[in-house]
């Protein structure tokens, strides 16, 4: 998508702080963490939303959280605990229309989230 913030990152149009790439996705730091390893993990491919997967999507998303789990664990925090999250439109906090999982870790998460 032409206009997608994380489409012109995956192309190399814009910047972004790579710490992981493979077939399925690419994972970002996130510019704005909200602890002390926040990363974006992006599937390569265009989806708006959550609303907006199929069931042809599922080995992506499984993709996507196994990379968080080796990004957790890469980290030393595969342990000790780290919470992944993803937001759907706007209300849940869903700024950048291209879905995308949060991997946060390193510093204890509470219940309920924000």
């Amino acid at each position: 998508m032409s206009d997608c913030l994380f489409c012109k990152i995956i192309a190399g149009e814009i910047k972004g702080t790579i710490v992981h790439q493979d077939n399925d996705v690419v994972a970002i730091e996130d510019i704005n963490p909200q602890a002390p390893l926040h990363v974006l993990i992006i599937p390569r491919q265009h989806i708006a939303t959550i609303n907006d997967l199929t069931p042809a999507n599922d080995a992506l998303v499984g993709s996507m959280f196994r990379a968080a789990a080796a990004l957790a664990r890469q980290h030393g925090y595969a342990d000790r605990g780290y919470r992944t999250v993803f937001n759907c439109n706007s209300e849940a906090g869903q700024s950048v229309f291209h879905i995308h999982l949060h991997l946060l870790a390193g510093r204890p998460m509470l219940w309920p989230p924000g």
